[in-house]
């Protein structure tokens, strides 16, 4: 492959204060691009339920087929080696371990998942393995999904026996990916599966998909070897107030609380946001959270996951419901998932983790930039706006990293092309085009940069080694 001609580096400062064992990765989601659906004993997820309801993704579209990850995982990894990735960030579907959420274990899924994992390693590429990414059982919904108090003791067991069977050659781990994006569009605004529209007891979900992390975090403890890691991924999002009217700033907080301090407040400070007694009155009623659970939930982790996408101005407005406020999109380009393109604001997100939190290490487990991709004629995909989005983020990391933030990795969203949930197969994150009929990838410009900025963070780092030595 012969790599286009296009502006390659981020810039020799920014290089130079990433460590020097950084990890340069990609990462993907069991749904998004596995496909098999009914393959080798998986059973039925609240994805595959939502997605086969008509009126709820794009175009109809499903997982069914997706990126065919899971029978075409060797010759992505071989892409993922040949481009210079050292690590990759992929999710367990919990339905292929566990068909029925709980009960008898699929050993195909099991087997499947450790072939995964030796490929990686035979290629020098670290895993990071995500334990939950939103496909939870059907059969668990069935019975109250999050909901549900028995659904996080049934997530610990499921983490148990993938930790039993991989943790030996998996040195880092999440329990969960963005539970906020599970919670806040799946329980409260009805986006994305199982499709609740309830804030008020979409913080019994909050609480319980928290009891699970650190229920699993237990297990890690009891199970994993020490060399091994476990953390929880969050996404967070920079909310202003439109401006310094109490009633603005007032609707930024509580945004702000919705979003990001109803997870990191518990995880990481051991109680839930006093101010969200009205938006999560449940996360205050004491036969949902028992005596002893914020301690297991706020037991410790090892590192922070931070996935970044989302910046909101906010404007207080009381005829909206429940939150009282418009978002207004910041000034910037729009990618085309509808997102403002702020990639400053990774900068801001991890030092907020660092000053207002704990000093503990963070890796940028997905950011990534939706544009509008096509094969030209000459079978390239010039995709310069999302190499100059990864290019400021990457900026962003490097400042973080020259202010005392440890970050040591970032995890580009996204590997492939794939199921972008419930706006389908319209909108494409990938490094790698995917032709969904034929399922070819074709690496596009912004795979080749990567692949660069690695080759020169890698030189720079052996250099730096040898002037020590």
């Amino acid at each position: 492959m012969t790599a286009p001609e296009h502006s390659n580096s981020v810039g020799p400062d920014a290089l130079a204060v990433l460590p020097a064992d950084f990890r340069w990765g990609s990462a993907t989601a069991a749904y998004q691009v596995e496909g098999a659906a009914r393959e080798d004993g998986r059973g039925p997820s609240i994805w595959d339920t939502f997605s086969h309801t008509p009126g709820r993704t794009f175009n109809g579209d499903t997982g069914d087929v997706a990126a065919d990850h899971y029978h075409r995982y060797p010759q992505d990894v071989r892409l993922m080696a040949e481009f210079g990735l050292n690590a990759y960030r992929f999710s367990i579907s919990w339905p292929r371990i566990f068909p029925q959420g709980r009960g008898t274990v699929n050993q195909a899924g099991l087997d499947h998942y450790d072939r995964v994992v030796d490929t990686l390693l035979e290629q020098g590429i670290e895993p990071m393995v995500t334990l939950f990414h939103w496909d939870l059982p059907q059969a668990l919904e069935d019975e109250g999904g999050w909901f549900n108090r028995d659904t996080a003791h049934h997530f610990a067991d499921y983490a148990q026996v993938v930790l039993e069977r991989l943790a030996d050659r998996v040195p880092l781990w999440l329990t969960h990916n963005e539970p906020w994006t599970v919670i806040g569009q799946g329980y409260s605004r009805g986006l994305h599966a199982p499709g609740y529209r309830d804030y008020h007891k979409a913080g019994t979900a909050i609480h319980h998909m928290l009891l699970g992390h650190g229920e699993a975090v237990q297990r890690f403890r009891a199970l994993a070897p020490d060399s091994a890691q476990v953390g929880i991924t969050l996404s967070m999002a920079m909310v202003r107030p439109w401006s310094d009217a109490p009633a603005d700033v007032a609707a930024a907080r509580l945004l702000d609380g919705e979003q990001n301090r109803v997870y990191l407040d518990p995880l990481l400070r051991g109680a839930y946001p006093e101010d969200l007694d009205q938006l999560f009155p449940t996360l205050f009623d004491p036969s949902v959270v028992r005596a002893a659970d914020l301690d297991v939930i706020g037991a410790g982790i090892d590192f922070l996951g931070v996935n970044y996408y989302l910046n909101h101005i906010v404007k207080a407005d009381p005829t909206v419901p429940v939150l009282g406020a418009r978002l207004i999109d910041p000034p910037g380009p729009m990618m085309s998932a509808g997102i403002a393109a702020v990639p400053a604001g990774l900068h801001d997100c991890l030092t907020r983790v660092h000053r207002e939190y704990r000093e503990l290490p963070l890796y940028v487990t997905e950011v990534g930039a939706s544009v509008h991709d096509y094969v030209d004629p000459d079978g390239r995909v010039k995709d310069q706006t999302r190499i100059d989005y990864l290019r400021t983020c990457v900026e962003s990391i490097a400042r973080a990293v020259d202010e005392g933030v440890d970050v040591r990795g970032l995890y580009v969203w996204s590997l492939l092309d794939n199921l972008e949930w419930d706006l389908g197969y319209a909108i494409r994150f990938g490094l790698f085009y995917v032709d969904y009929r034929t399922q070819q990838r074709v690496p596009k410009d912004s795979a080749y940069w990567y692949r660069r900025v690695i080759e020169d963070h890698t030189q720079r780092a052996r250099r730096a080694g040898e002037r020590l030595q």
